[in-house]
């Protein structure tokens, strides 16, 4: 079965090609498609079968004729027409970082340029000097990234939880930095995006030249591929690629809003901006030659007569027109998490590791920790922790949280012969569901309460049989970064679904662990609010009290020195 995101790979090299040939709008179109098919929180495969794939936004007539050809066979025959059209090497040249197609196409047409070979070459013979567009920090950045093909810094995609610590560590270093005043990201980080091909970093700062010099030092950078007076770029060990801007402090919401996208978000509102007579860039909303607001996100939304919209809504998906007429969600924040339904021990704990996961639990302000203190694997022995421990976790603490005693189960493990499961001293289950999702038909149901259903790890495509089986069991789904949690798309489906959300909090882990953070982002991305979540709630389902603590306007950091 092809997947959703194959299709819309294909979509996107038709989009590449075309460009390449020169057309002028088609590829656009294509993109768009593209970028809505790899949103989708179902399969095309199910939209197909229903006869609605003209309902994908972006998606008419002939991009669905192709979708259906793609889906049947595997492949399409536009696309290889397509590459019979044009060189195999000027197709490698669009690869090249900073080289779109339409520079290949450039190249190709106007230089005789046929690939990266042909290219160092021209470079190196100064075919490139002179040549409007290509000025010699361009032609440096393209002898660098020539030189470096096949292997490119910052060419593929790297995933959430990967880039989360490495954008931490540029912040708080970057914090230090005694001129810089407020600093955040931006881009697909921002965005809780699963996979992040670049990270975006704006600070506002009395000495730009100080800040290049202290991000260009950091020990994670290996390369610096750019410095101007406003923009430093740099690739750093492990091949992503970060751009850092100093932007004036009177321009930084409109240029956070900007440089945080998405692309399509950013279309709908300069078409609602033209709409009412106004202009919206990196520098602000305008009326003439009038700058309306610049200097927050709220103020720049304001402008456009729209509430503030998350970062992790912005992708054109209504939240535009949620925003104009009041009806965005409260989305989940982090103080709504007060549950963690979900935490393994050592197979013998000492007593101090309790403790250590009693103070992680008060650092987040947790009120219910669930302790798995038995794992059953389907035929395996179980492992089931000291009664002791059983009995320390059951005791009240003088000042929280409360320890609740859970087991863990594993396909057809609940269903046992000899296993009495409440005897182990258990609240609840987690399960691990089996791959089908067919455990409430095939086994008999636990003789206690399954809260979480967890390690279960895909994507929406293959969400439907553990949506099912979630429903049927009355539990909720982990969701979070890795392979073993559901992802944002996925989530999203579940929560339309009315599943709830399990949400790893990050209590007992590391405080560099960015599962916690990751997750919550992905829980936001798909519209969840706290009546979705299960942390928002105590072990037995029902409400968990709103702390009187005011709500913070967004999770997304920007950060101001004092």
């Amino acid at each position: 079965m092809v997947s959703n995101s194959e299709v819309a790979a294909s979509l996107g090299e038709v989009a590449d090609l075309l460009d390449l040939l020169g057309e002028r709008f088609k590829p656009e179109a294509y993109r768009r498609a593209g970028r809505s098919i790899e949103a989708l929180p179902e399969s095309l495969e199910a939209i197909s079968s229903r006869g609605e794939l003209r309902s994908i936004p972006g998606v008419g007539e002939a991009i669905a004729e192709k979708v259906l050809e793609l889906l049947r066979t595997g492949a399409l025959a536009y696309l290889e027409r397509l590459r019979g059209q044009i060189p195999a090497g000027v197709r490698e040249l669009m690869r090249l970082p900073g080289v779109g197609p339409k520079t290949a196409r450039r190249f190709w047409t106007e230089l005789g340029i046929e690939g990266p070979a042909e290219l160092a070459r021209a470079i190196d013979a100064g075919r490139l000097t002179g040549v409007k567009g290509f000025a010699e920090r361009k032609i440096d950045l393209l002898r660098s990234a020539v030189g470096t093909a096949g292997s490119a810094p910052g060419s593929a995609r790297v995933p959430i939880e990967r880039a989360w610590p490495l954008a931490r560590s540029i912040l708080k270093a970057l914090r230090a930095v005694p001129s810089v005043h407020e600093i955040s990201t931006a881009g697909s980080l921002r965005r809780a995006r699963e996979t992040v091909g670049d990270l975006d970093v704006l600070v506002t700062a009395d000495d730009p030249e100080a800040v290049f010099d202290a991000f260009s030092r950091l020990p994670e950078v290996a390369e610096v591929r750019l410095r101007g007076p406003t923009k430093e770029t740099v690739v750093l060990a492990g091949g992503l690629q970060v751009d850092l801007r100093v932007v004036e402090p009177a321009a930084f919401g409109a240029a956070l809003q900007y440089f945080t996208g998405s692309k399509d978000h950013n279309v709908r509102l300069r078409s609602l901006a033209r709409e009412r007579g106004l202009k919206v860039n990196e520098y602000g909303v305008y009326r003439g030659e009038e700058r309306l607001a610049s200097r927050t996100e709220p103020e720049v939304y304001a402008a456009l007569g729209l509430a503030w919209i998350p970062p992790e809504l912005r992708e054109d998906r209504g939240e535009i027109d949620a925003a104009a007429t009041g009806t965005l969600p409260q989305l989940v924040e982090a103080p709504d998490l007060t549950f963690e339904p979900h935490v393994h021990l050592s197979e013998h704990p000492e007593p101090s590791e309790i403790d250590r996961l009693v103070e992680s639990a008060r650092r987040r302000r947790l009120r219910t920790v669930g302790v798995v203190v038995g794992v059953l694997r389907g035929t395996s022995r179980p492992w089931t922790a000291p009664g002791e421990v059983v009995e320390r976790l059951r005791r009240p603490l003088p000042r929280g949280p409360e320890l609740v005693p859970v087991l863990e189960v594993e396909e057809d493990g609940a269903a046992r012969e000899g296993v009495d499961l409440r005897a182990l001293g258990a609240r609840y289950l987690v399960l691990i569901p089996p791959h089908d999702g067919t455990y409430p038909t095939r086994r008999r149901t636990p003789s206690l309460p399954v809260r979480l259903l967890a390690h279960i790890g895909g994507t929406a495509e293959s969400a439907p049989p553990v949506l099912e089986l979630a429903r049927v069991l009355g539990a909720a789904l982990e969701i979070g970064p890795g392979t073993d949690r559901f992802d944002s798309t996925a989530a999203r489906l579940a929560r339309e679904s009315k599943i709830p959300l399990g949400i790893p909090t990050g209590v007992g882990r590391d405080d560099e662990d960015p599962t916690a953070e990751v997750a919550l982002g992905f829980a936001r991305r798909a519209g969840a609010t706290r009546e979705d979540v299960l942390n928002a709630r105590d072990p037995v389902g029902g409400p968990v009290r709103r702390s009187p603590a005011g709500r913070a306007r967004s999770r997304s950091p920007v950060l101001r020195k004092r």
